[in-house]
């Protein structure tokens, strides 16, 4: 054993072992002295190598999150600026079944840890009894009281309540992922369900312009002005708006759904009205890559796993070594209670017994091995989390460059395209134009307009997923003023 406090209880333990039998009381306290040994290796969190910056740099004129309030408080989504996500968001923590699952998990853990810290105290009990038999009829009776504790001299129960100490906050981690989710889901199906209906306002505008451009060709047909054939490509762009108008409103419907869903509601009794669509995204630039091993909670709960399997080895080392159990009793019988209380009814007995196991057929070592690799298998799982963090924020700071770069694009490739739509439908009026050059230009705007919405909606997007990868403002609460050294980092 590396650990020196480990060994200084293995020598004292081997002392005690060889002077037990002589029941002296100084050699029953020098026992009750290695209550405080422990077996469990001291936990460090494993070292992850994280860069000092990232990849991908935020947009100019980016400040950092901790101007705003609302990240700091958890409340995120107020960055957005939308007064309708603003009174939905509230919803989720109180409908939401995933989270409602979470927060009976902590509930569960905290019982358990309550269970491991109640076996470090002793256990009292009573017994009364009383009888009646016999010709003439005699009565009795029996009354018993018993005390018993085992100290925990290798710190095998300290160690399992370590072990759920972590489980319990690896299942606030957990309920603060699930949280954290949940409401990024929403708000992405939000955005999405707004900008679907932006979409069809726009189709709805353009399926007018198109309905009169059929008119108006259909009365040049008929005055003999234009074939056939130009009445045939009007009616037909006119249907393809109208598929894609129902398209729309089928995605709108389903994202109402999977709203009606994230906050507990059955979709056939839940309704959103149509609203204007906030385009804007706010500006959240990342902190340091060592923070995130504060501010995931997936990362918080993994690296509490670690320290949950650490603390496992140390129970299951604790069983090499001899258990010491000590009990205590009193109790007396009488032909009737009043007697049962006096004095010379009574009996007492002190006990203490010591136990060691000496051939198992391997299943200490067995049980060891599995504990060492419980914890190698939760160290790896934290490194591998730490690195999908890290590189999931990459991506949505790469992301957000690239969509910042597109949008303008589009923005400009739209202006133009409705400025060659407008020259083409007048050229066209003038009998200058045929009208297969007027479709292709109605074609061409109503695409760079719908692209750019949709971009929109991407930027909107690939914010509420950096704000998830940086995780939504949440920090571990048990860590003392949020020091990312204690995690493990290694910059």
């Amino acid at each position: 054993m590396k650990n020196s406090k480990f060994n200084s209880c293995l020598r004292l333990s081997s002392k005690g072992l060889r002077r037990f039998s002589c029941w002296k009381p100084l050699c029953l306290a020098a026992w009750l002295a290695l209550a405080g040994c422990t077996a469990a290796p001291p936990h460090e969190a494993p070292l992850v190598a994280v860069g000092q910056d990232w990849l991908g740099v935020a947009p100019e004129g980016w400040v950092g999150t901790e101007h705003y309030r609302a990240w700091q408080e958890g409340r995120w989504w107020e960055l957005f600026g939308d007064e309708g996500l603003d009174a939905l968001m509230p919803r989720v923590e109180i409908g939401n079944q995933n989270l409602a699952a979470a927060v009976a998990r902590v509930a569960q853990a905290q019982a358990l840890l309550r269970q491991a810290q109640a076996q470090l105290a002793p256990t009292l009990g009573v017994q009364l009894g009383a009888q009646r038999s016999g010709e003439p009829a005699r009565g009795s009776a029996t009354l018993g009281l018993n005390a018993s504790w085992a100290p925990d001299l290798w710190g095998r129960l300290q160690a399992g309540v370590a072990q759920q100490g972590a489980n319990v906050q690896a299942s606030q981690a957990n309920l603060a992922a699930a949280r954290l989710s949940a409401q990024a889901s929403l708000a992405q199906a939000w955005f999405a369900l707004r900008e679907a209906e932006a979409e069809g306002a726009l189709l709805e505008d353009i399926i007018d312009g198109y309905r009169r451009a059929l008119a108006i060709t259909q009365n040049n047909y008929d005055a003999g002005m234009v074939a056939r054939t130009d009445v045939l490509q009007a009616q037909s762009t006119l249907e393809s708006a109208l598929s894609t108008r129902a398209g729309l409103q089928r995605s709108r419907d389903t994202y109402e759904h999977a709203i009606a869903l994230l906050v507990g509601e059955v979709p056939s009794s839940f309704a959103l009205h149509t609203a204007r669509w906030v385009r804007t995204a706010p500006e959240v630039p990342p902190a340091l890559p060592s923070e995130l091993l504060l501010r995931r909670p997936d990362v918080v709960a993994a690296e509490r796993a670690v320290a949950a399997a650490n603390a496992a080895i140390g129970a299951v080392q604790a069983a090499w070594f001899p258990a010491l159990s000590l009990s205590a009793g009193a109790g007396g019988a009488a032909s009737s209670l009043a007697q049962l209380v006096s004095a010379p009814t009574l009996a007492w007995s002190l006990g203490a017994t010591l136990a060691q196991a000496l051939f198992d057929g391997g299943a200490r070592s067995a049980a060891t091995g599995q504990a060492l690799a419980a914890q190698q298998v939760a160290a790896a799982t934290y490194r591998q989390s730490v690195l999908q963090a890290i590189s999931q924020v990459e991506d949505q700071l790469t992301a957000l460059l690239a969509l910042d770069e597109q949008i303008g694009h589009a923005a400009l490739a739209a202006e133009a395209a409705a400025g060659a739509e407008e020259r083409t439908l007048n050229s066209y009026r003038a009998g200058i134009s045929a009208y297969t050059a007027v479709v292709t230009a109605q074609t061409a705007a109503l695409n760079a307009r719908r692209s750019l919405m949709q971009l929109q909606l991407q930027r909107q997007q690939a914010v509420i997923a950096l704000i998830q990868a940086l995780g939504g403002g949440w920090v571990a609460p048990w860590v003392e003023g949020g020091a990312a050294t204690s995690t493990g980092a290694r910059r």
